[in-house]
């Protein structure tokens, strides 16, 4: 009896040793998870003012905060915000998930090498923030590389409640980051609009705000006024189709950019709002080709194409775009549009 009492204060004096060692280990690891090499989110988003991504091939982007809340990317004019918004998520959300273990540490450095992206952020006086390296994921596709700058051991990370490798929000490249807006206006801020279209002169226009009314007016002096009675709220039906008009992509670097240019737009769209702030559009028509092919159940050949698919844009005489015809058909209306038709008044 005795000797069992002996042996059952040694096990508890044992387990309570091991149970204390477990609990100062467990402390220790939350004290280093609290360090400033695995500290990556930035929780005082406020602080954030620019955004500096650098790629292993050369590549640089910096996107600097504005004053409409927004944000630019430095020297390429607006930032695309369906861009910008997801890589806003990663630096403040962004959280280790797990330390790897020694084996796997030597591709994870080889990964972050060769594929990984470095980010400074900065606040408003140029203070840096933080600076890692983000990029690569586990076999799972589950996390994220991402080690500190300056520091010995990468992570595993993660976004919370987001499965996925989160480094592709940063690996964008040149008018990538850039928005993709044609026309951004509301309908009270637009005071001047002119449509001209060169192979069909007598439905070109000009639209000009005279208080809270509206004139509109042939784009050339040789078409004739229309006479007819106006329709009303027509020019508002048209003006509010110019709140958010977006093309498709940039093609600044297309091979035929410069022969394309030399033909004869389809449209020509300008704007002038109540800032005195001018943009203008230049339509250009892509055709869809004619294609013949057998249907192989029937033996009947069909043909397909030969229709309007697209237009390439230049906007404001500098950026080449591409835009579907589906989306920009609502700005393509004709002078006699703004008027009623006499066959159907009584």
């Amino acid at each position: 009896m005795k000797r069992t009492l002996i042996l059952l204060v040694v096990f508890l004096l044992l387990g309570g040793g091991a149970f204390w060692y477990l609990s100062t280990d467990d402390e220790r690891n939350k004290m280093t998870l609290a360090g400033s090499d695995r500290n990556f989110a930035l929780e005082d988003m406020s602080q954030l003012h620019k955004i500096f991504i650098a790629g292993r091939k050369g590549e640089r982007t910096t996107l600097v905060r504005n004053g409409e809340g927004g944000w630019d990317v430095e020297g390429g004019g607006t930032a695309n915000p369906h861009v910008v918004e997801p890589l806003l998520e990663v630096i403040r959300n962004v959280r280790i998930k797990y330390k790897p273990s020694d084996n796997a540490l030597q591709n994870m450095v080889n990964t972050l090498a060769t594929q990984g992206k470095k980010v400074e952020l900065y606040d408003k006086k140029g203070n840096l923030l933080k600076s890692y390296y983000i990029g690569g994921s586990t076999a799972d596709e589950r996390g994220t590389y991402i080690i500190m700058d300056g520091a010995e051991q990468p992570y595993v990370a993660e976004i919370p409640g987001i499965s996925g490798n989160v480094s592709v929000r940063f690996d964008r490249q040149g008018d990538e980051w850039r928005d993709k807006t044609l026309f951004s206006e509301k309908v009270e801020d637009i005071k001047y609009l002119s449509v001209e279209y060169p192979k069909q002169k007598n439905q070109s226009f000009i639209l000009e705000a005279q208080g809270t009314d509206y004139t509109v007016k042939p784009f050339y002096d040789i078409t004739p006024t229309i006479k007819r009675p106006f329709k009303e709220g027509s020019v508002e039906a048209y003006l509010v189709n110019f709140r958010n008009v977006g093309a498709e992509a940039f093609r600044n670097e297309h091979s035929g950019r410069d022969s394309i240019l030399q033909t004869i737009p389809f449209c020509s769209i300008t704007i002038v709002n109540t800032d005195k702030d001018t943009t203008r559009a230049v339509f250009y028509p892509i055709i869809k080709e004619k294609v013949t092919t057998q249907d192989r159940k029937t033996g009947e050949y069909v043909t397909t194409g030969g229709y309007l698919d697209r237009y390439f844009v230049l906007r404001n005489r500098q950026d080449f775009m591409l835009a579907q015809h589906l989306v920009m058909e609502k700005l393509f209306w004709g002078y006699g549009s703004f008027y009623q038709d006499t066959n159907l008044l009584n």
